[in-house]
């Protein structure tokens, strides 16, 4: 196992219609290993390999590249970044993640939501969950350097190293990177295949299948 491959795939970015990095990082892998790599109008990118058979069927695997996160809505008043969804989100498990910020250089944030303190809150408080539309990224900065660097639409992910305990690893984005990373395995290590094999790397998956259902 490779977890310095695992590990690129996993902390670089690519929320969905934003894949470019990760599809570099699979056609360098890959370079010499497949006969033939297209790009699609979408940013799918196809993996092909002969067949030795004289009459070979048509087999695909699929994996997607993208992982779910945000892109920027609105900069208010102070400076915090108001975020829209890219993929399913549990606002429950995205409170006080660490956040990168994709803008004209990268920053790291915070993720928080518009609460009241703990220690003041009443028990009814207490029992609400946080909505998606009440989360907000904290860079550290005043609205004026923010609005120099941060752009409406700038994609935004979450900051997390790959670690590995033992045989298990834990990181972001591992769905479906841990797929990407076992198809170009797969592929480097089946020199020959019987029938023709398009491996596809696809694109927008977390917001609606996309990429997979124009492969």
């Amino acid at each position: 196992m490779s977890i310095e491959l695992l590990k690129e795939l996993s902390e670089t970015p690519g929320i969905p219609g934003r894949e470019e990095n990760i599809r570099k990082i699979v056609q360098r892998e890959l370079k010499g290993v497949v006969d033939k790599m297209t790009v699609d109008n979408l940013g799918n990118l196809i993996a092909y390999r002969k067949g030795t058979s004289k009459k070979p069927k048509k087999v695909m695997y699929s994996s997607h590249m993208d992982e779910i996160g945000f892109i920027v809505q609105h900069i208010d008043d102070k400076g915090f970044l108001i975020l829209d969804p890219c993929g399913g989100h549990d606002p429950r498990n995205t409170i006080v993640q660490r956040v990168k910020v994709l803008g004209k250089k990268e920053l790291l944030g915070v993720v928080s939501w518009k609460c009241k303190p703990i220690h003041v809150q009443s028990d009814e408080d207490r029992k609400k969950s946080p909505s998606l539309d009440k989360i907000y990224v904290d860079l550290g900065l005043g609205v004026k350097e923010v609005k120099k660097l941060v752009e409406i639409g700038d994609p935004v992910v979450i900051h997390r190293d790959l670690e590995q305990y033992g045989n298990r690893v834990t990181g972001k984005a591992l769905d479906n990177r841990t797929a990407v990373y076992t198809l170009i395995q797969a592929l480097k290590k089946s020199k020959k295949n019987k029938d023709d094999v398009y491996a596809v790397f696809s694109v927008q998956e977390e917001v609606g299948l996309r990429g997979a259902l124009v492969a």
